[in-house]
């Protein structure tokens, strides 16, 4: 596929998503546009989820994969490529390669999770595990590539690439015509390249939104100095953005069209990825988390109607338990409390029947009597509980002291 076009002439890169969106007929889905009464409610305007989370492999990552494989020579394809993930391209590559019968193989950092390892495995792909961190197994991945022959497939700084992950933009556009306000997460660029480059070429008063999670924010100094700008170390949870350095390709492309990029916080990564599971039952990962966090960080800042895209739904299950656990602490959800009570029969029974009347869940228990700081008659005990919010929390506090249980943590 020819990429003929700048990014001061988006109607030639309209031509190449358009390309792109015929090429991944019948390999990529369509997938839904849902809307969401909560988040309708806190914007103050419609708000629809566009749920790459369902897409094959469970991200985006395969419509860009799919179209750079295809573009690839006969001699190229022969020579097979190579890829470094954590993850979500991994997939991507490996089920393109395996479409278009080419061999494929991904170096994925030693610590990955182990399901989407085996995931990446079943798409196909010969999976050799690298370094401790990605810019490691990247290193691995282009050292293979200059011994072997086999091509690079660059998870997002390819024009290829980003005209493939366009075609979400397309889709958004057919799918809610009236949308005035796109919201997407961005790591290293391509996907928000992507749906920018299309969306503004036919409709240039849509308000296009990245967002960033704070730890890795690589973009806001990049677009400040002009020029893409290396994070030293970038940290989060959310493993599908986290990016140190944006792409020189989708660089240009958000510099000139991206209207706006945020950041967002862990706590507001976890209490989105709550959100998404808890009233749009749908599985996200704190990427595609991102854009909902940001709704939820300053809902009356977007123009509605607005589409929020949840670009994955590859979540490990034990970063899932730790996510919602933060995700509900963050959301007033548990309460810890330390108490010291008087070292008889029947007061933890006590404590519990109380704690029954303010309708607490009891979580987890601890009953420590050897600590020095106690006197001879004394116990303390340590208490997480779930609540119903912040709110039930002070009630469930209130009710213990009323009681005449000393809360000393």
């Amino acid at each position: 596929m020819m990429f003929r076009a700048t990014a001061r002439h988006p109607a030639l890169i309209l031509d190449d998503v358009r390309g792109a969106q015929k090429m991944l007929s019948g390999v990529a889905r369509t997938t839904a546009l849902e809307g969401s009464r909560h988040l309708t409610e806190l914007v103050g305007a419609p708000v629809h989820l566009k749920c790459e989370n369902l897409q094959r492999t469970g991200s985006f990552k395969l419509r860009g994969a799919y179209v750079r494989i295809s573009g690839l020579t006969p001699v190229e394809r022969a020579a097979g490529v190579v890829a470094a993930s954590a993850g979500n391209h991994a997939q991507g590559v490996a089920l393109a390669s395996s479409l278009l019968g080419v061999r494929s193989t991904v170096f994925m950092p030693v610590g990955a999770p182990l399901p989407k390892v085996a995931a990446t495995q079943e798409y196909g792909a010969e999976v050799r595990l690298h370094g401790q961190v990605v810019d490691e197994t990247l290193a691995a991945a282009q050292e293979y590539a200059e011994r072997t022959g086999a091509v690079f497939i660059h998870p997002f700084d390819h024009p290829d690439i980003i005209a493939g992950q366009g075609t979400v933009g397309l889709e958004i556009l057919e799918q809610c015509p009236e949308v005035r306000t796109i919201v997407v997460g961005i790591g290293g660029g391509g996907l928000a390249a992507g749906i920018a480059v299309a969306v503004k070429a036919l409709r240039p008063d849509i308000r296009i939104v990245g967002v960033q999670a704070e730890g890795a924010a690589a973009y806001p100094p990049s677009l400040a100095a002009g020029h893409p700008v290396s994070l030293d170390d970038p940290v989060t949870m959310a493993d599908g953005i986290k990016v140190g350095r944006p792409g020189d390709v989708p660089f240009t492309f958000i510099e000139e069209l991206v209207d706006e990029v945020r950041t967002v916080s862990e706590d507001e990564l976890s209490s989105a990825l709550l959100l998404c599971l808890e009233r749009a039952k749908l599985v996200v990962e704190p990427a595609g988390a991102s854009p909902v966090a940001a709704l939820l960080s300053d809902p009356k800042a977007f123009r509605g109607p607005v589409v929020a895209v949840l670009s994955g739904g590859n979540v490990d299950p034990l970063l899932l338990q730790r996510v919602l656990r933060h995700g509900m602490s963050a959301a007033g959800r548990y309460l810890s409390l330390r108490l010291r009570l008087t070292d008889r029969p029947g007061a933890l029974a006590t404590l519990l029947a109380a704690l029954t009347v303010a309708d607490a869940n009891v979580l987890d228990i601890s009953h420590v009597r050897t600590d020095p700081r106690l006197g001879l008659t004394e116990v303390e005990v340590d208490l997480h509980l779930e609540t119903k919010g912040p709110r039930h929390c002070e009630e469930v506090e209130a009710a213990l002291r009323a009681e005449g249980y000393r809360v000393i943590g």
